[in-house]
């Protein structure tokens, strides 16, 4: 079964607003790994969309940040993942039964193949 990681912006990817530790190789390298991949941000579902479009990076899903619950109905995985920089972050994923990760060296693992 996949594995699913979530990426919040602002303060996680070196795109966001602060940029944050998150490179867009690093999420192509996950990617690459079989990771559904997409964002979970307080930005606008288009901006999330242009951004992931810049870089072009196809991603599975570009929701606001309170519709994890969506991600988890839409996309069956055994292991969902959500990184980001806040408590709101926190809060929404451990709501929803996603593994909470702050982007610092503690995500290192996801990028290891197993």
């Amino acid at each position: 079964m996949a594995k699913l990681i979530s990426f919040d912006i602002d303060g996680t990817l070196v795109t966001g607003d602060p940029p944050g530790r998150i490179t867009m190789e690093m999420v192509r390298e996950v990617q690459s790994l079989g990771y559904i991949i997409g964002s979970c941000s307080d930005r606008t579902v288009s901006t999330q969309q242009r951004m992931w479009e810049k870089y072009g990076i196809e991603v599975a899903f570009t929701v606001l940040k309170h519709r994890l619950d969506q991600v988890k109905a839409d996309f069956p995985a055994e292991l969902y993942v959500h990184i980001g920089d806040t408590n709101i972050d926190k809060y929404y994923a451990e709501l929803n039964g996603f593994t909470y990760y702050f982007p610092d060296t503690s995500i290192d693992h996801l990028w290891e193949v197993d």
